[in-house]
C-alpha cells in the first residue's frame, strides 16, 4: 500500500509541476504580448509627434530583455 501511495504522490507532484510550468509559459507569453503592444503604442505616439524615440527604444529594450529570459515565442503568430 505504501508503494502505491508513493507512486500516486509522485504522479500528483509531476502533474502540479507540469501545470505550474504551463502557467509560467502563459504568463510569459502574455507579458511579451503586452510589451509588443507597448512598442506599438510608443512608435505610434512617436510618429504622431506626442512620443519620443527614447520611449520607443526603452520599449524595444524591455522586449529584448524579456526575450533573453523567456525566448522569442511571443513573436510567433498563433
Amino acid at each position: 500500500m505504501a508503494g502505491f501511495l508513493d507512486r500516486a504522490k509522485e504522479q500528483v507532484q509531476q502533474g502540479l509541476n507540469q501545470g505550474k510550468q504551463k502557467l509560467d509559459e502563459v504568463q510569459a507569453q502574455r507579458a511579451g504580448a503586452d510589451l509588443l503592444k507597448k512598442i506599438g503604442a510608443a512608435y505610434y505616439a512617436e510618429r504622431r509627434g506626442t512620443g519620443t524615440p527614447e520611449a520607443t527604444q526603452r520599449a524595444v529594450q524591455e522586449l529584448e530583455s524579456h526575450i533573453a529570459v523567456h525566448g522569442d515565442g511571443v513573436l510567433r503568430q498563433h
